[in-house]
């Protein structure tokens, strides 16, 4: 199972910076880059919806499941 984080691609439809996102979320540059990059294990829900919220988006915008088993 993996969780592929599409943050990068829908800030990049948006036209956001990561300065701006994380300036609107109140998270630190730091820490959205690593979500940025998929570099985490968890997201807080209060944080996926600060997200959501400024970028006017759904969280199956940002989140997305590939199975990761290889079909024979």
């Amino acid at each position: 199972m993996a969780i592929i984080l599409r943050l990068d691609r829908v800030m990049a439809d948006r036209k956001m910076s990561l300065n701006e996102l994380s300036e609107k979320v109140g998270i630190s540059n730091v820490n959205l880059s690593n979500l940025k990059t998929g570099k985490v294990k968890a997201i807080r829900f209060s944080t996926l919806d600060a997200i959501c919220k400024v970028l006017e988006c759904q969280p199956g915008d940002i989140l997305e499941y590939e199975d990761d088993k290889q079909t024979a």
